[in-house]
Parts: C-alpha cells; structure tokens; sequence
C-alpha cells in the first residue's frame, strides 16, 4: 500500500502515494527503555503537552465519530471502546481499549475548508492576526526556567517552517527535529576546545552587547536564541547517540512514525514542554478508505504505546493529549472514493492532564452533515487547553507595556470538558 504524501495540485486529481520508508532514517532514540528512575523524577513536576498532528485532515467518520449503515458512512464498521456507550472506528481497536483516559470532541465547526486558515485556526485559537500557537504559548509559561531542552519541539519528517512564537520571543519558537536525525553539528568544530568555545561565546556577547545599544532587542534576540538552543543540544550530545531499545521498537513499530513517538516519549521524559509530532499523510481526495487503512493501522497501535507508557509512568495527570486535524473529511464520498476538506462537523480526542476522561462533548445528525448539539471551533478549544493546564486563558500576555488577550475573548473553554 502506498502512503498519502499530502495536499497539492496533484491531489486532487487521481492521488499517487509513496511507499512508507519506516524503517530507514536515523538509528537514535532518545527512548529509555525501563524508565522508572525517569518515572519518578516526572512525576508531579511540571505540565506537559504531547500533540499528535494527523496532517491533511483526518476522517472523522473513519476515526471518533463513525456513521456505519448511513447514506455516508463508508465501509467500516463501529466498535465499543473502555468507556459504555461511546463507540469508535473499527480502525483503531488499540485505541478503543484505552479511551477511558481519553474524550472526544465531536461538533467542531471551524467554517473553513482551506489547509492552512484551518491549521493555524487550531494552533492559535485565533482566525487572523500573528498570535502564538499553543506550544510557545506553554514554552513560555510552563518550561523550567533550568530546562536542558528547548521549550517546543516539533518531530516531523517534513513539512512547513512556522512561525509560531509571534510576540513571545524567538526563544519560544518551534524547534523542528527531522525525524529521529541528531541536530547537525553537535560537535564542536575540529581544533576548537571547551576553553577557547567559551572564549568565543564570550566574544559574541560582547558584540551583541555592543551592537544592541539603541537597537531593538529583537534584531540579536533570534540568533542569541540560535546559539542557547544549540548549546543545550550540543551539551547533551550523548543524549542523541543512544541507540532504540529493540523491545520498545517492537512495540511502537519500526516505522517512522513508530520512532518519533519514541523520541517524543524521551524527549517529555527529559523535561521537554511541549513535544508536537505530525504523521502526514490524511489527505485522502481519492481512496479514502485504502488510505485510513493504512494511516490508522500504522497510527492506532503506535499511539496506543505512547499513551500507556506515559499512563503507566505516572506522566499522564500532567501531560495534555491532543490529537487534531486541521480540519475533517466530507461525508459525501466523491467520484474517486475519496472525502474532501471539511471543516463544518468533525472531531478530535484528548486527554490528560486537566482533561475529564470518558466523556464525549457534542453530536453531529445522523449522516455527520452538521452539528446538532454543542457546537465549538477552534476558539473554545484553544481555551479548553490552556485551562486544563492551569494557564487562565482570559488574562493577558506577560508582555510590558502591551495588553494581548491570551485566548480569544470571543470564545470560552469547554467547562464540561475540564477535569
């Protein structure tokens, strides 16, 4: 089976895939097999987010809301999950078995089909302006100020380069790791020792110092940034070399998504904030159920691991589980067994931290066209995930001399949804 390698012209004419290259890319992890000293350590410190970033839009009618036997609900049957009454695809049976620590949001309505109006409308809370998505936001006001790791880590094998802090800083912007791939040029440069490195580091400061007086900080703030972030990564060089434990492997898959889930484990293991991972591929025009075969085989039991690991470690109670879209599928199936973009009535899961677990908010009609109960967008999510974490989303940004609403003062959070 080939895989969905996203939206473009191309796809929405007849899609060609490429055949998934899971088990090739880099031989590291940052996994730690047993973990229980780790365990310990995180237990009870500081909140977390793990964000599951199903790219190009995963079907909501092949996932949290299936509609089996109706005019649009497409072959796949509906299955119990842990939780009675709440039902799932039979496309993710792993995941079924675990939802009693998870809810589901069901009446999302983000009145847009357009990929990149949908993604940033759930990564920022917000529909226009330059405003940061949620992981600077929680880089900036849940990460240790000690923290060896950069606040908001994204593992993606491609994709775009966000600008995600806006006026936070640069030191809460995104950080992307290509893959399991090492940062390049953790070591320091052949000839050049620890004592002479400082030296230099020195030197720049002085510079920088030199060179800011009158200017606007932010002209040396981003390449500071630059050089912080990879002398926390170079110090932890050792950190990157460590091989995949083979049994831990096996049971997230070998798989490139299998892998970063690995990595995104360690990394929230070692005090990472916010850890976002992005398994492309959901953008299914043509052949939608051959391709949520395949996406979800490959998502459900990789995930499923992920989530025990950090249950089972004592990380879940302060760890927010988000699994999100930036939009839905069409229940009307085109001419290609395909679904198209659809932002009118589709739905994500979370959990953790903050999170009422078991609980289904809202309800579309039969054939999954509308909303009928408890319509939301992207507005009240935003504030739903804050709140979960203890950040009061109604105050304002901690920026002098500035007032910037926090979340949109528009929407509210989903109350019956907080824990």
């Amino acid at each position: 089976m080939r895989r969905n390698q996203g939206c473009n012209p191309l796809d929405h004419q007849l899609a060609r895939r490429q055949f998934l290259a899971g088990a090739a890319g880099g031989a590291i992890s940052l996994g730690l097999s047993g973990a229980p000293a780790i365990a310990e350590q995180v237990k009870g410190q500081h909140k977390r987010i793990l964000q599951v970033y199903l790219q190009g839009g995963v079907s909501q009618l092949e996932s949290w809301d299936p509609k089996p036997g109706t005019e649009f609900g497409g072959p796949f049957r509906a299955i119990p999950t842990s939780v009675p009454g709440m039902h799932i695809s039979e496309l993710l049976p792993y995941t079924a078995q675990r939802m009693h620590l998870l809810s589901l949001v069901r009446s999302i309505n983000i009145k847009t089909n357009d990929h990149t109006q949908g993604r940033l409308f759930m990564e920022k809370g917000r529909r226009a302006g330059e405003y940061p998505y949620i992981g600077s936001i929680a880089s900036k006001y849940l990460a240790p100020t000690n923290s060896e790791l950069p606040g908001y880590i994204h593992i993606s094998t491609r994709g775009l380069t966000d600008s995600t802090s806006a006026f936070l800083g640069a030191q809460h912007g995104q950080l992307k790791f290509e893959g399991v791939k090492p940062p390049k040029n953790l070591a320091l440069p052949n000839g050049l020792n620890e004592t002479a490195a400082a030296r230099r580091i020195e030197l720049r400061q002085q510079f920088n110092k030199q060179f800011g007086q009158g200017r606007p900080k932010s002209m040396t703030e981003s390449f500071d940034v630059s050089f912080e972030q990879a002398a926390k990564l170079m110090a932890r060089k050792t950190f990157f070399e460590k091989q995949p434990d083979g049994k831990d492997l096996e049971r997230y898959g070998k798989h490139d998504f299998g892998r970063n889930c690995l990595l995104a484990r360690a990394l929230l293991e070692n005090d990472a904030t916010c850890v976002k991972v992005t398994h492309h591929g959901y953008d299914s025009h043509a052949e939608n159920f051959n391709f949520h075969l395949e996406q979800l085989g490959e998502f459900d039991k990789t995930f499923s691991m992920l989530l025990d690991d950090l249950h089972e470690r004592g990380m879940l109670e302060s760890t927010l589980v988000m699994v999100y879209s930036e939009f839905g599928r069409t229940p009307q199936i085109n001419v290609r067994y395909g679904r198209d973009h659809w932002g009118t009535a589709w739905s994500i899961a979370l959990g953790g931290c903050g999170i009422q677990p078991g609980a289904i908010i809202g309800k579309t009609n039969e054939k999954g066209t509308a909303v009928v109960e408890r319509e939301v967008d992207a507005g009240h999510l935003f504030h739903t995930y804050l709140q979960a974490l203890g950040i009061d989303s109604t105050n304002d940004h901690d920026i002098a001399g500035r007032s910037i609403p926090i979340g949109d003062p528009t929407a509210q959070s989903i109350k019956e949804l907080l824990a």
